[in-house]
């Protein structure tokens, strides 16, 4: 099969999303009456407890991630439920199409997949029958919905496969891009700076000043701040107050006793063998040095990862765990009998028992324990904030009836300071307008925060007085860069003719085999850039802050065929072109659904659901 034919799962997701998108033109329509979907793709009805499900497993994600509480409104806000609409939407109508073009899989097929299952599997790795009865009934589903669930995806996968399969693209485009990643210039190039500078530099005069200062009004022109008046609480503010008891901190000790008292353990790996007498071989060949450790992996076709035990104690090696315990760092010991057969084991490290008493502990538990009461605080407080705001309460009345602490910021996208350092205050204060309700709003450390936009202050040109250093810094830079450029003119027109760098005076550079991937020091950003915007032999000028850089192009190198990583790179291209035309056909199996089916949700059915979250 060609390069390209055939694309990665990860691809196929982004394809699947492809066609979410694709999808996601279609309008909400009432589809009234009873429950039981929230909507339907033609035929293909999505049903409510599939979304209510999908939706509980996003959020419960959610939460894994952020390794905190997430409310139903946090994760609507952060479209949690429109990806699992939209997701269920994309299923849906890939069952339609299925179910119109007559694709199905047969019940052996579906029993082989069940049977293959790990979850399924038993101790002994055989399908069991109890596992799968009760894996189905804590997920809230019987066999026959299972079953079905596991026939419509294999029926959509046939169809994904059906879309993009045979799909490559053309040689001459992998070639084209390849050619423009890969193809590398060799230059040389000097800097003339200040120092360089034959006529010396003028002493800016007053007109000279106030003239760069109104032709450069922008760069000395105050931004468009927001004053705005806020009050916030977060669980730092409030952590002192947290009294935490002593029976509390130890029985949080002994919760997390793993942390503080751990055995001695040992970073081992292991390497089997099909009986004692290949293990004795295999160990007479490393001590004799015919062999090593590394080699025996080698030639058993396995990697260092795979024989790599990581950090075990004593007891997590079972019978082998005294020949293991009694080795030092490096040594390879064994036979030992194991339950994979006779092995070998090579110790990387000692890692030496830790025991943390309560009394060291102690400071990082009470941090922990009264920053998480400090949260549950702040968080219990939200509701009654929300009362006083709906009540009419001003911001300063916060600060005076709750915990809250009231200042005022003169807030611009460059404030980065104080609470203008949390995203979440970035983002609202960003938005805010005069008389918008102050609602109560989540900052990441788990604090809250409501604002007020009092007034907008206009931008404003900083007078000449006030910024004269500044103009005067960048009057100088400005000049000598226009001086630079009329003295480096000549010495163009030289090289251009023939003549070397160092005819010219100039301590040169050289770089060679750079790509459009590659950086150069001490240049500006545009270097590289302009590098590959030249001809061979090509002479130009680069300005810099206050130097310019005279660059000649030497050569340019065709990619070298020999080198083992343009293969690779090569190869990753041509599988990129086709996921790209892969998801041009996935876009248009959208359109096609969406000019043919229609799609209709029902919004009655979907609040119901949510509710369930509130």
């Amino acid at each position: 099969m060609k390069r390209g034919n055939s694309i990665s799962k990860s691809a196929m997701w982004v394809l699947m999303a492809l066609l979410i998108l694709g999808l996601g033109g279609f309008g909400v329509t009432n589809l009234g009456g009873s429950i039981s979907s929230v909507g339907a793709v033609g035929d293909s009805e999505i049903d409510v407890n599939d979304y209510a499900r999908a939706l509980r497993n996003e959020v419960n994600a959610l939460q894994a991630e952020s390794e905190t509480q997430v409310s139903f409104a946090q994760a609507d806000a952060a479209g949690i439920t429109q990806l699992v609409l939209a997701r269920l939407v994309a299923n849906a109508a890939l069952d339609n199409e299925t179910r119109d073009m007559g694709i199905s899989v047969g019940d052996v097929t579906l029993r082989d997949q069940i049977l293959d299952i790990p979850g399924f599997q038993g101790l002994d790795g055989n399908f069991d029958r109890e596992a799968y009865s009760f894996t189905l009934q804590q997920a809230g589903l019987n066999e026959a919905q299972f079953e079905d669930t596991v026939r419509r995806d294999t029926a959509r996968t046939l169809l994904q496969g059906a879309v993009i399969s045979g799909v490559h693209a053309p040689d001459a485009y992998s070639e084209t891009l390849l050619n423009y990643i890969a193809e590398s210039r060799d230059i040389t190039f000097a800097a003339l700076g200040r120092a360089d500078l034959k006529t010396g530099l003028p002493v800016a005069t007053e007109d000279d000043l106030r003239a760069y200062h109104q032709s450069h009004l922008p760069d000395f022109t105050t931004p468009e701040v927001k004053r705005i008046s806020y009050a916030w609480l977060t669980p730092e503010m409030i952590i002192d107050d947290i009294k935490v008891s002593e029976e509390m901190l130890r029985e949080l000790y002994q919760d997390r006793i793993a942390e503080f008292q751990q055995p001695e353990r040992r970073l081992v790996e292991r390497l089997a063998f099909a009986d004692t007498a290949a293990a004795e071989d295999a160990l007479s060949a490393i001590t004799s040095g015919d062999s090593s450790f590394e080699a025996l992996v080698e030639d058993r076709g396995l990697s260092m990862n795979d024989i790599d035990l990581g950090d075990v104690s004593q007891q997590d090696l079972g019978p082998a765990g005294e020949t293991v315990f009694g080795a030092q760092a490096g040594d390879v010991v064994g036979p030992v009998t194991t339950a994979i057969g006779p092995a070998l084991f090579r110790v990387n490290a000692v890692l030496q028992a830790s025991n943390t008493p309560f009394e060291e502990a102690e400071p990082m538990l009470r941090d922990a324990l009264a920053g998480d009461r400090a949260s549950r605080v702040v968080d219990d407080q939200m509701d009654a904030i929300d009362d006083l705001l709906a009540g009419g309460a001003t911001i300063e009345e916060l600060g005076e009836e709750t915990d809250m602490r009231v200042a005022i910021i003169d807030w611009h996208e460059g404030v980065k300071e104080g609470i203008g350092a949390y995203e979440a205050f970035r983002a609202a204060a960003k938005n805010v307008k005069i008389g918008d309700y102050p609602e109560v709003i989540s900052l990441e450390d788990g604090g809250i925060f409501a604002m007020r936009l009092d007034t907008i202050i206009d931008p404003e040109i900083e007078p000449l007085e006030d910024v004269r250093d500044s103009v005067q810094a960048a009057w100088a830079a400005e000049t000598t860069v226009t001086a630079l450029r009329e003295q480096a003119e000549a010495i163009i027109t030289a090289l251009k003719s023939g003549a070397s760098f160092a005819d010219q005076g100039l301590s040169p550079q050289t770089a060679t085999d750079l790509t459009r991937r590659s950086f150069q020091p001490d240049t500006p950003p545009e270097f590289i850039s302009t590098v590959f915007g030249m001809d061979q032999g090509d002479v130009t000028l680069l300005e810099g802050e206050s130097q310019v850089y005279i660059l000649r192009l030497d050569a340019i190198n065709a990619p070298d065929t020999s080198d083992a990583e343009l293969e690779t790179l090569r190869s990753g291209l041509s599988d990129a072109a086709a996921s790209d035309i892969a998801q041009d056909l996935y876009q248009a199996l959208a359109d096609d659904i969406r000019s043919r089916v229609g799609i209709t949700l029902d919004q009655q059915a979907l609040n119901a659901v949510h509710a369930n979250f509130q």
